[in-house]
C-alpha cells in the first residue's frame, strides 16, 4: 500500500523503530537522513526516538551520453564508488570522470553548507548509527554512506527504509548490521511508486525541516 508522502513514511517506519528500541535493542542512537527525500522520514524517525538528527549528503555520478543513468556516488572526501557493470557498458574508466567527479564533489560540499553550516558531521566512531532513506531503488547512494560510515566505526549501523528493492537490499548486506524496511515488492521501477505525493524538495524546505527540528531539541 503507498504512503500518503514522506512524513506518513516516516511515521510508520518510527513505529517500527520504536518497538525495537523498547525491547532495549536500539541504544543512544543517531539518525542521519540521505537529502533531500530523506529529511522529512528521518525527521519523524529522530523525533519518536527522542535521538539527534543530521543529514550525509551523498552526490550520484551520471555522464553526459546518459545523465538519466547513475553510474557511481560519493560521500564526503571519500573516492567514488561506482557500478562496475554499468563502467563496463559504457566502456568508461575512471580517469575520464575526473570533471564529473569533481563538480558533483562541489556541489556535494555546497549542500552541507546548506544543511549543516560549518558544523562538522557528528562523530560515528562507537555510536548507534540509524541511516535513513525515502527508499531504495538502485542504492547507489546508500551504498557509498553505508561504506562511508563503516569505515567510521560505528558500533551498530542500521539502515532504515520505508520501502526498498529486495535484489538491493541484499546486495548491501554486508554494508549494515541491522535491516529495517517496510516493504519489499518484487519489483520496484521507481520509489516514488510507493507513493501518493513524492513531489521534489527544494534545498529551502529541506533545510527549513532540519532547523525546526533543531529548533525543538
Amino acid at each position: 500500500m503507498p504512503f500518503r508522502d514522506r512524513t506518513h513514511a516516516g511515521q510508520e517506519l518510527a513505529l517500527r523503530l520504536v518497538e525495537w528500541a523498547d525491547s532495549g535493542d536500539l541504544i543512544d542512537p543517531l539518525v542521519l537522513a540521505l537529502p533531500a527525500g530523506g529529511v522529512p522520514v528521518a525527521v519523524e524517525v529522530a523525533r519518536a526516538l527522542h535521538a539527534p538528527l543530521d543529514v550525509l549528503v551523498a552526490r550520484e555520478i551520471s555522464t553526459p551520453i546518459r545523465p538519466e543513468t547513475p553510474i557511481g556516488a560519493i560521500v564526503a572526501d571519500d573516492p567514488p564508488l561506482y557500478d562496475r557493470q554499468s563502467l563496463a557498458m559504457m566502456h568508461l574508466s575512471e580517469d575520464r570522470l575526473g570533471d564529473v567527479v569533481a563538480r558533483e564533489r562541489n556541489e556535494l560540499h555546497r549542500l552541507e553548507y546548506v544543511y549543516r553550516g560549518r558544523h562538522p558531521l557528528p562523530s560515528v566512531d562507537g555510536r548507534t548509527i540509524v541511516l535513513v532513506d525515502d527508499g531504495l531503488a538502485t542504492g547507489l547512494t546508500a551504498t557509498a554512506a553505508l561504506h562511508f560510515l563503516r569505515h567510521h566505526r560505528p558500533a551498530r549501523l542500521v539502515l532504515a527504509v520505508p520501502v526498498g528493492s529486495p535484489r538491493t537490499l541484499t546486495a548491501l548486506r554486508t554494508q549494515y548490521d541491522d535491516l529495517v524496511c517496510l516493504e519489499q515488492p518484487a519489483s520496484l521501477h521507481a520509489v516514488g511508486e510507493w507513493y501518493e505525493d513524492f513531489g521534489r524538495l527544494s534545498e529551502t524546505e529541506v533545510a527549513d525541516m532540519l532547523h525546526r527540528f533543531r529548533a525543538t531539541v
